[in-house]
């Protein structure tokens, strides 16, 4: 197992806990409390962390079980997630907690004997251990912040959410591929503040298009828990622009987004 799988899996380990830790003592009335994703509540997010970790240890170890999971998305492309979250967030809390620890640790598990340099599918590009242990801190980062907004309370802030820039880097190209869009032919820089106060730094330096600002509003930004014009990223040239509009660093099609805040 490399450093880096290593070190991945410690901070999707970290941000699971501190979520688990947040929902665990709630009444069932807080369960029920919805999240600023129409349609879920507390219950439906956790289900869908729950699910998807199922579906990585699927890909990643029981091809039956992952073509069954594709059908069902081919089937159903507007409604399986939605379906899977809403009916796996019925349950009891205590047994929607157990599902989801022991999926998550299951998952690890996994990842961390993975063999090197192979790839496993999913709902995107194929993905390394390391590709998928980044995509689910992202995830239970993202879907965290839904159930901090709806319980009211003030989520960490640290430089964990590294891995989440990276990934919202590395995904620049597939965002113009999901509206339909030519990818720049040119790199871009991005200069982010982190949390901590470091800068995190990806591109050439002399690139003709960048992304400056703090690194927390990009990650908002890529996981679309945030609109643009709420932010303070500042892009240099058209495509870098455009590309500010539409990112987004999760697999399937575009979101919703969210409102600015004023309006």
């Amino acid at each position: 197992m490399s450093a880096l799988l290593d070190a991945v899996l410690d901070d999707l380990a970290a941000e699971g806990a501190r979520l688990e830790s947040l929902v665990a003592d709630l009444p069932e009335a807080g369960w029920r409390t919805p999240t600023p994703a129409p349609g879920w509540d507390v219950a439906t997010v956790v289900a869908h962390l729950a699910w998807t970790d199922e579906a990585a240890l699927a890909a990643a170890t029981d091809k039956a079980a992952w073509d069954a999971l594709v059908l069902e998305a081919l089937a159903y492309p507007e409604h399986a997630v939605d379906t899977a979250a809403v009916s796996g967030g019925a349950v009891a809390p205590a047994a929607l907690l157990d599902r989801w620890r022991t999926a998550r640790l299951r998952l690890a598990e996994t990842l961390r004997a993975y063999p090197a340099g192979q790839k496993m599918p999913w709902y995107g590009p194929p993905m390394s251990a390391t590709s998928m242990a980044t995509a689910r801190f992202m995830e239970t980062w993202a879907h965290s912040l839904d159930v901090h907004d709806a319980l009211g309370a003030a989520p960490v802030v640290d430089d964990r959410i590294r891995h989440v820039a990276h990934l919202g880097v590395r995904t620049r190209d597939f965002a113009f591929s999901v509206h339909g869009l030519d990818a720049p032919t040119e790199a871009f820089r991005v200069d982010l503040t982190a949390p901590s106060g470091d800068l995190w730094s990806w591109g050439p330096e002399d690139a003709r298009q960048s992304v400056t600002g703090s690194a927390y509003d990009f990650c908002l930004l890529v996981t679309q828990r945030i609109h643009r014009v709420d932010t303070a990223l500042v892009a240099v040239g058209r495509d870098a622009n455009t590309w500010l509009g539409i990112a987004q660093c999760f697999a399937g099609p575009s979101g919703e987004g969210r409102e600015p805040r004023d309006g």
